[in-house]
């Protein structure tokens, strides 16, 4: 037996670490946490110190039975969580749940999995650092607490099954408030003015800086420029420099990864974990953009061989953020001298990212040289702006440029790549110029990216909350994270041409969303309870002066049962508060009357979500009328036409094979009900346009495809079919799906053979595999 025993948290990162140490070295893995609190609310001893009761989950008895075991027979135990306080927590777990003795156990860390850094954590061990414990352990009861407390006042107040948590709330609160600064925004048009000079190579553009409210104004100003003799009246050359984004840290990676390669936080997170498990990126949960002295000097070295010495240019990043926790490196590659990496394409784009970033960061800046030139227009006072920029030097931009959100944004007509060559008092050729009408934005809806920026600008959470709590918040139902179509809107151009002015209507699609963040119905009423009966949870100062709590604790500044006390006393007030005293809340909104019988027109949140409802429920003659909002639609925003439409379904639509088609709106979207039949529409079909051919087509295509999705039924059951599935071939017997082998033809299969695949299928798991329960 090795004398040696070394814990880490994953397999991925064990079995690369087993590589570098010797046969004295067994290293195993605990597979994340291995114990947890109690799931009962007697988790936590209020009255005994916040004393907490942890159990070892079913599926981790196997591994902490295996690890006590390998403790016993070791003469040393390591302790390699990560070096967060998360991995700490997890060391003292271990230590606790195996009985280590500290005179045989080694806590030690590392930020990148290669061998010096390995050998170096072991010649440099340390004990578990308790202040970073009761940081977790804080974090850990606290939320627990509000967790714990609040839900159920949520099911008594709003609805059942609901949950709010410290972060997640905040996070909601800040989507929720951005929706409705979009929905009370005013757009404002106002007319921009461009002009085209030159022709050919030598043409480029030059903008009005001020805008025109009123058509007749930007009107007036073409007038006056018919004829009109335009000179270059100024020509402003200067040098421009641009300097490299820092290296990422967790926040900006999330950021970047979903600007340039579309990932999802979550996703991002995932796909660093495995780089840096397989020992190619430093730990990728870090708020420091620091870089070590070693990777400076590789950095360095790879440039000169790579770029040459004048693409050169050492920086060394501080950390804005007081609050950064530890000691971390920035991530990057562990290797410098490594471009790309073998691995699956979606971690191939991310690692070269991470090294772009990074190698960037020690480049030397971009040189430019910018032209900006004022032209003045004889019959007027204002001035035309054209603005160019030659690059004279690439430096960092040979590798990387850095993206940001409002890319759109920042390209301005009167920008060119470069200009002709102009000098003062030349005359210019006006070829042509344009008023064309354009609209105020509203505030951009948040992407997942963009929130994880907005959080962190708060201060609220850290590096390895910001994807737990974006994937939270969507999975309860509060946040969708969706594409929407646009709509149309019309605008006005007139251009200056050959001396005469011509006026155009144009459209465009206006208001088209990809992956943004939008609150749902549900999302909305419990921001609002919870803003108004418990507005210190979801207070952005109250949320990030707790993080700030949790960094003392760490130092070890603050004693965190103290800090726990003072929260809990007054927080627990509220919740017995809340439930004596709130009211229901529901979102209720009443949008007029019925304009065919007069009745109340309302909408609000019901047991299975938003829905109109057309009369009182006191009405003891007239029951009222119910239809289930679409999907897109809001209580806060929905007309009282848009309303009224819902009710116009389900509608027949025509007769099938003597039965009754019948269009309607169901959970899953709009569908078609024949002869007990559901068919689903096709997108983009509105269901008030189908016609009875269209309805007929749908139907029969349907039963197409599903003829072909079936191989066989059997006489003895009818309800046991072999059909053709996404992935090849398969059984439907009751409710199993069963694999059939390869080397069995689903044609050929019998009834009995179906029945053995089904009792193979339904065996009990063998000893040691993992079983499923039902969550409490």
């Amino acid at each position: 037996m090795a004398k040696n025993l070394l814990i880490v948290e994953s397999p991925a990162k064990a079995k690369t670490i087993e590589g570098y140490l010797g046969k004295d070295f067994t290293v195993k893995s605990s597979y994340g946490h291995i114990r947890d609190l109690v799931k009962s609310e007697d988790a936590i001893d209020i009255a005994n110190n916040f004393q907490q009761r942890y159990e070892v989950p079913a599926d981790k008895k196997q591994v902490v039975s295996e690890l006590k075991k390998l403790a016993k027979e070791a003469e040393t135990v390591w302790l390699a969580s990560d070096e967060d306080r998360e991995g700490e927590a997890i060391s003292w777990h271990l230590f606790d749940t195996l009985n280590l003795k500290e005179d045989k156990t080694r806590r030690i860390v590392f930020h990148e999995i290669t061998k010096p850094a390995i050998l170096k954590a072991i010649d440099n061990p340390r004990k578990i650092d308790y202040n970073l414990v009761n940081a977790q352990q804080a974090r850990r009861v606290l939320d627990r607490l509000v967790g714990f407390e609040l839900s159920p006042v949520l099911w008594k107040k709003v609805k059942p099954s609901l949950s709010a948590g410290r972060v997640q709330s905040v996070a909601v609160r800040l989507i929720v408030e951005r929706e409705r600064e979009i929905n009370k925004f005013q757009t404002e048009a106002a007319f921009k003015i461009v002009a085209i000079f030159g022709k050919g190579k030598n043409a480029f553009k030059a903008e009005l800086p001020q805008r025109f409210a009123k058509q007749e104004d930007a009107e007036k100003f073409l007038q006056d420029c018919i004829g009109a003799n335009f000179t270059v009246d100024s020509l402003e050359t200067r040098p421009a420099k641009r300097s490299p984004a820092a290296p990422f840290t967790t926040s900006t990676l999330q950021q970047e990864a979903s600007r340039k390669l579309g990932y999802s936080v979550s996703r991002t997170m995932s796909l660093a974990q495995r780089l840096y498990e397989s020992g190619n990126i430093t730990y990728m949960r870090t708020d420091s953009v620091n870089l070590s002295d070693l990777a400076l000097n590789a950095a360095a070295q790879e440039i000169r061989s790579a770029y040459g010495e004048q693409y050169h240019q050492q920086r060394k990043y501080k950390t804005k953020s007081a609050s950064a926790q530890e000691a971390h490196e920035a991530i990057r590659p562990t290797y410098f001298d490594k471009h790309t990496i073998d691995g699956d394409n979606a971690e191939k784009r991310l690692y070269e990212l991470i090294w772009k970033r990074a190698i960037a960061s020690q480049m030397s800046e971009a040189q430019f040289e910018k032209t900006t030139a004022k032209i003045g227009i004889s019959t007027r006072n204002e001035d035309l702006v054209a603005s160019g920029e030659v690059m004279k030097f690439d430096g960092f931009l040979k590798v990387y440029l850095e993206s940001n959100d409002d890319e759109d944004d920042n390209q301005q007509d009167g920008d060119n790549a470069m200009l002709p060559p102009l000098q003062k008092g030349q005359q210019l050729e006006l070829q042509e110029l344009s008023a064309t009408e354009r609209f105020s934005r509203p505030p951009a809806r948040y992407t997942e990216a963009s929130l994880v920026k907005k959080l962190e600008e708060l201060g609220i959470g850290r590096p390895s909350t910001y994807a737990p709590t974006i994937s939270t918040i969507q999975n309860r139902g509060y946040v969708v994270k969706e594409d929407r179509d646009g709509k149309q809107r019309n605008f006005r151009v007139l251009t200056l041409k050959d001396g005469s002015i011509s006026k155009q209507e144009k459209s465009e699609n206006t208001g088209a969303e990809r992956g943004k963040l939008f609150p749902t119905d549900i999302g909305a009423v419990v921001n609002d309870f919870l803003v108004q009966y418990f507005n210190g949870i979801v207070d952005f100062n109250f949320t990030a002066s707790v993080e700030k709590q949790f960094d003392e604790i760490a130092q070890g500044l603050k004693e965190w049962t103290d800090m726990i006390r003072k929260f809990y006393a007054p927080f627990h007030k509220d919740v017995e508060n809340t439930i004596e005293t709130a009211d229901k809340a529901r979102g209720e909104r009443e949008l007029g009357v019925h304009p065919e019988n007069g009745k109340k027109i309302s909408v609000r949140i019901g047991r299975y979500g938003p829905f109109v409802q057309v009369g009182d429920n006191d009405d003891a003659e007239n029951k009222p009328l119910y239809a289930s909002l679409r999907s897109g639609q809001s209580i806060e925003t929905i007309s009282l036409e848009e309303a009224l439409e819902l009710f116009k379904l389900p509608k027949k639509v025509g007769l099938y094979e003597e039965k009754d088609m019948t269009v309607a709106i169901g959970k899953f979207g709009p569908y078609i009900r024949h002869n007990s039949a559901f068919y689903s529409l096709p997108k983009g079909l509105d269901p008030l346009d189908v016609s009875e051919d269209q309805a007929i087509e749908i139907i029969n295509e349907k039963r197409k495809k599903d003829a072909e999705k079936l191989i066989k039924v059997f006489d003895e059951d009818p309800e046991a079919k072999i059909l053709n599935g996404r992935w090849g071939p398969y059984i439907e017997y009751g409710k199993q799906n069963i694999k059939i082998p390869k080397d069995k033809d689903p044609n050929t299969i019998t009834f009995e053979d179906l029945k053995a695949l089904a009792g193979e299928a339904g065996k009990e798991p063998k000893k040691g595999a993992k079983k499923f329960t039902k969550k409490k």
